[in-house]
């Protein structure tokens, strides 16, 4: 009975052993298990801060950086009333495309009537030029014609003055012969008439000689009028080179009034429509060239010395994650960009705030399908130099 009773005691302990016994044979799995799951998050996290680490200190990352382009702006040379727009936003145009057209009528009209002012001025010289042979050969005649009777009237003085020496000697012989009664008086005054009449005709004869030079001078007068009308026709091509200059700036104007584009491009805004009048100089849109891009990052200025012009750099777009772009750095900044602000930053109470600066880098990239356009948002990774 007893040993029946210590057999029955026994047993229950024996069974209650059993279960803990198998309680913890289940709990070492469990542990174990999450002592490895512990020891992998560790080597896990290490691995990430490791990661983590290389990154910081093999590159520099730029989380607000964007696509960039110059922004085209297009604008009129002159005033009118637009016309026609030829294109819409959205739209490709290539050198030559017209963008704008502005009222021309008058600016035509007016290059007419210049080309009218440079006909005339044209006929004008024409006529001079006819008018300048016509005096010259009048003139020349008149000249060589006194020249001529110059040389006459010279010749006839010449011998007027031979014919009143003789005269004057034949008369002076007279008178002595008179005294002494050797010939008449009837041939004495034969002799004194032809020295009377000896010396009437030199004088005749050097009158001549005058009135020949006189004729001559007023040939030659005539002559210097071709030098007047020489003047004349060369300010016509002062006014001629006048109205010329005036038409080439008139024929300026009315291609302005055609505005075209000077690049390939996208037409991003445009900001006129027909029937508006523009002035000149006001905007009429905006185009941008998609080939001509790259990325304007603005970096710490902590971060500069780690950068260098030709340093690569790894490009994420926001719209295109998966999209492999790089690129390499060309320019850095000279200045922060604090220095371009609008509104500056005073400081009148003294306080001070320290903030680190950021500077612009350029990061030439290349153009993917189309797919970059300015002012989307990137990332750059820029490596540093020697890693």
């Amino acid at each position: 009975m007893n040993d029946a009773s210590n057999a029955r005691r026994i047993e229950p302990a024996s069974s209650s052993g059993g279960v803990e016994a198998a309680a913890s044979a289940t709990i070492r799995p469990s542990r174990r298990v999450r002592t490895t799951l512990a020891a992998l998050l560790s080597l896990a996290a290490l691995a990430a801060i490791g990661f983590w680490l290389h990154d910081r200190l093999t590159h520099v990352r730029v989380y607000d950086a964007r696509v960039s382009a110059d922004m085209i702006l297009i604008a009129s040379r002159v005033e009118g009333w637009v016309m026609q727009v030829p294109v819409s936003e959205g739209g490709t145009v290539e050198p030559g495309t017209p963008l704008v057209l502005i009222d021309d009528r008058d600016a035509k009209l007016r290059v007419v009537e210049l080309d009218a002012q440079i006909d005339q001025i044209a006929a004008e010289r024409t006529r001079l030029n006819a008018e300048l042979e016509m005096i010259d050969r009048q003139s020349r005649g008149r000249l060589e014609a006194s020249q001529a009777a110059l040389a006459a009237s010279r010749a006839a003085l010449s011998a007027r003055q031979s014919e009143l020496q003789q005269s004057s000697s034949e008369f002076e012989r007279a008178q002595s012969l008179l005294e002494r009664l050797v010939i008449s008086r009837q041939r004495w005054e034969a002799l004194r008439t032809a020295y009377q009449t000896a010396q009437q005709e030199q004088l005749r004869a050097q009158a001549d000689v005058a009135q020949a030079n006189a004729a001559i001078l007023e040939a030659e007068a005539g002559r210097q009028e071709l030098n007047v009308i020489r003047k004349s026709i060369l300010s016509l091509s002062h006014d001629e080179a006048r109205l010329q200059a005036q038409r080439q700036r008139q024929s300026l104007d009315v291609e302005d009034r055609t505005v075209r584009s000077g690049i390939s491009g996208i037409v991003d805004r445009v900001f006129v429509d027909a029937g508006e009048y523009v002035a000149a100089g006001q905007r009429l849109m905006l185009i941008h060239d998609p080939d001509e891009i790259w990325v304007e990052a603005n970096v710490k200025e902590t971060d500069l010395r780690n950068i260098s012009v030709g340093s690569e750099a790894h490009i994420v777009i926001d719209a295109y994650p998966d999209l492999d772009v790089s690129g390499r750095v060309v320019r850095i900044g000279q200045a922060a960009t604090s220095q371009f602000a609008l509104l500056p930053n005073p400081n009148p109470s003294g306080n001070f705030t320290k903030i680190t600066q950021r500077l612009p880098v350029k990061i030439a990239v290349d153009q993917v399908d189309g797919l970059l356009r300015p002012g989307m948002m990137v990332e750059v990774d820029i490596v540093i130099p020697g890693n």
